[in-house]
């Protein structure tokens, strides 16, 4: 993208309708992206699998929901299918495309690694692929805090090294990084990635632990705590996410003249237009003080199972978010406590639990 059409694209970001592809949009992260861009006037295509690997019932409800507003439409396919992602494409025609979609679940990794390959790297390549031939004007793709590995410097930057990934998960999430800043440096395709962490808020993933633990909770059982508590998050709130996600559409990444002209700390590839961006809270925070805040939440004790790190797991993180606040002027702020007295409403009220 030339600058006068990095101009033009800001242009129509700045007050005027875009159209989004998402994938993924039945997924958590994807619903509440996709309501965001909804009342804020967008047309938003969704792409979706709907898998089993949990409560499909959940996905089609988020879909069902967006559903009812008249910009939205859908795809039901799998990213491995790139037929049925380029008809998708066809007659949309989408301003950007987020890939949200792909095998979730750090733990899951560990029984079924073929599935990451598939899901995470042969059906990123093909929304690459999508991507460079409809010229989108911004490619947005998902990545993890995982990818981090075995770093203990924190908190974590994006300039980093990120060269020992823990898991099969985190490892296709490398490679995406990596393929997609081969294809931002051949094709001159706007490429942000953006790393995730610890996301957490209503409609969230049965798989993920604020769910289990509210769950467990409500039906009298214990919950698992890993490494005797003595591990350390950066809490994310779905909203702040996707506040960040929409932030960022609007500034699309453009090739440095030289090497010189990226600013100190900025991710900004020397050779391409791609960058990479913490999305976090900024604060890492103990596992156990998230514990309480579900009891506190509940009105009803936690029984606490105390159990040994699992494999591929890592002790801590925390996001340095100094990139992010410098290119959108924002910073995620939702308080831990707040945040998860908002998944227990939603679960309530969703499960009709008294």
């Amino acid at each position: 993208m030339n600058e006068t059409q990095y101009v033009d694209f800001q242009r129509r970001c700045e007050g005027h309708i875009l159209r989004i592809l998402i994938t993924g949009s039945a997924g958590f992260i994807g619903f509440h992206l996709a309501r965001l861009l909804l009342d804020e006037g967008h047309a938003v295509a969704g792409f979706d699998g709907m898998t089993d690997y949990y409560d499909v019932r959940l996905k089609a409800r988020r879909h069902a929901m967006l559903s009812q507003k008249p910009d939205f439409s859908a795809s039901e396919a799998m990213l491995e299918d790139r037929e049925a992602l380029d008809a998708a494409m066809d007659g949309f025609e989408p301003d950007v495309i987020v890939h949200l979609a792909a095998q979730a679940g750090v733990r899951y990794s560990l029984e079924n690694p073929r599935a990451y390959v598939d899901a995470n790297v042969v059906g990123t390549f093909n929304v690459m692929e999508v991507a460079r031939r409809h010229r989108v004007k911004h490619l947005m793709m998902a990545s993890t805090s995982s990818v981090y590995g075995a770093n203990t410097d924190m908190p974590f930057r994006e300039t980093d090294r990120v060269d020992t990934p823990m898991t099969i998960y985190a490892a296709t999430k490398m490679a995406t990084e990596a393929m997609g800043h081969s294809y931002a440096h051949l094709y001159d395709l706007p490429t942000t990635m953006f790393r995730f962490f610890t996301v957490y808020g209503p409609w969230g993933r049965p798989d993920m632990a604020l769910f289990k633990f509210v769950e467990a909770t409500l039906n009298g059982r214990p919950i698992d705590v890993y490494n005797h508590g003595e591990m350390f998050r950066d809490f994310t709130y779905v909203d702040d996410l996707v506040r960040a996600i929409r932030l960022l559409m609007d500034a699309p990444p453009v090739r440095p003249d030289s090497p010189e002209a990226i600013e100190e700390g900025d991710s900004l590839s020397p050779v391409a237009p791609y960058r990479v961006v913490n999305i976090g809270n900024s604060k890492s925070e103990r596992l156990l003080d998230f514990v309480d805040a579900v009891e506190e939440a509940l009105g009803v004790p936690v029984t606490r199972n105390f159990m040994d790190m699992q494999p591929g797991d890592v002790p801590a993180t925390w996001a340095d978010a100094t990139l992010l606040e410098r290119l959108t002027g924002y910073r995620p702020k939702t308080d831990m406590r707040d945040g998860v007295r908002r998944f227990v409403e939603w679960y309530r009220d969703y499960y009709d639990v008294a």
